[in-house]
C-alpha cells in the first residue's frame, strides 16, 4: 500500500486564509515533496503553497514522506498526475522504483523546483544531481562536478578541490540578474535585496545543461566565499524543466516579496517553458533593504 500522505491546498481553500487577491489564468498544478530536512519543513511548507496559491497560478498538493529512517518503500507519489514536482525535501533517499519515476516524469516533459535546502539532498543519486544542476553538502567535492560563478562578465567553472557546500552567516543581500531576456526576471529591476537569509555558495555538481539568471556577492566579511554565486538557476533535462533556487533557509527568507515572485514565475516557466506578463507586485523589494 502507498503509504504516501497527500493533502490538497486549492485557490479558495488560500483564499479564505489570506483573502481573495486579483485571480489569474491557472498554470498548472503541483505536488509538493516534504517530510524530511534539516530545516523547518512544517513551517515553510505552508509559506510555499500559500505562494504558489495565492492568485489562483497553482493548485498544490503536498505528499509527506516517512519520518527519517522509515520504510521509503511506501513512499510513491504519483508524479505523472502533476505538472511540476516542488521539493522541499532533504532526507533519506527514496526507493529506485521513485527516483526512477521523477527522472522519467521531467524526462518526458515533466517540471521540476527545487528550494534551498532540496539541493543538499541524494548526494548518491547521479540523475538528481544532473536535474538540479549544482548542490551542497552530502560528501560533495570536487568529484561532483565544478564550482560555477560570475567573473569578467560571464559564467565559468572551477574544478579547484575542494566540498562542495558552504555559507556564512545570514544576512540580507542584493540579488543581480544577470539574463534580463529570460522569462523568470524579465522585467524585474537588475539588482534587487532579498531578506535575511543563508546565501549558498561553493555548490558544485555537473553543471549540464544549466543557465543561471542571477547571482549574489556571497561576501567574505559574512563568511562568505568572495565570489558571485547562482541564486536563479534553470536546467534542461529531456524534454522537462528544472527550476532551482538556493534561497529560503526559513519562514522569514520565504516571505520575501522577490522570494515569492521569483518561486511563482520558476514554477510557471517550469511548466510552460514561458511566465504570462503581469505586473509587479507592489512589494517587490528594490536595490535597498527595507528598514
Amino acid at each position: 500500500m502507498n503509504s504516501v500522505t497527500t493533502r490538497l491546498f486549492s485557490f479558495v481553500a488560500m483564499c479564505l486564509l489570506f483573502g481573495t487577491p486579483t485571480v489569474v489564468t491557472a498554470a498548472g498544478t503541483v505536488i509538493l515533496i516534504d517530510g524530511q530536512n534539516n530545516h523547518d519543513w512544517k513551517s515553510t511548507t505552508p509559506i510555499l503553497v500559500q505562494a504558489l496559491t495565492r492568485d489562483g497560478r497553482f493548485d498544490v498538493a503536498v505528499a509527506t514522506s516517512p519520518p527519517h529512517g522509515g520504510d521509503m518503500n511506501t513512499f510513491r507519489p504519483k508524479f505523472s498526475e502533476y505538472d511540476a514536482v516542488l521539493s522541499n525535501y532533504n532526507g533519506d533517499l527514496w526507493s529506485e522504483e521513485t527516483c526512477r519515476a521523477l527522472e522519467n516524469f521531467v524526462s518526458m516533459g515533466g517540471a521540476l523546483v527545487v528550494v534551498h535546502a532540496a539541493n543538499n539532498s541524494f548526494p548518491e543519486w547521479k540523475e538528481w544531481n544532473t536535474l538540479i544542476g549544482l548542490g551542497g553538502w552530502g560528501g560533495r567535492n570536487e568529484k561532483s562536478g565544478p564550482l560555477v560563478r560570475w567573473k569578467d562578465g560571464k559564467m565559468v567553472q572551477d574544478n579547484s578541490p575542494g566540498a562542495g557546500g558552504h555559507h556564512g552567516s545570514m544576512h540580507p543581500f542584493a540579488v543581480v540578474v544577470r539574463d534580463q531576456t529570460h522569462p523568470i526576471v524579465e522585467g524585474l529591476p537588475t539588482t534587487w535585496m532579498h531578506a535575511n537569509d543563508e546565501l549558498y555558495d561553493r555548490l558544485r555538481g555537473p553543471a549540464e545543461n544549466m543557465q543561471v539568471l542571477a547571482t549574489a556577492y556571497s561576501n567574505p566579511a559574512t563568511g562568505g566565499s568572495g565570489e558571485h554565486e547562482p541564486m536563479i538557476i534553470t536546467v534542461s533535462y529531456g524534454q522537462g524543466r528544472v527550476f532551482h533556487t538556493p534561497m529560503g533557509h526559513d519562514v522569514g527568507a520565504m516571505k520575501c516579496p522577490g522570494f515569492q515572485e521569483i518561486l511563482r514565475r520558476g514554477t510557471e516557466w517550469a511548466i510552460e517553458g514561458t511566465v504570462m506578463k503581469r505586473p509587479l507586485p507592489i512589494d517587490f523589494p528594490g536595490p535597498v533593504a527595507r528598514k
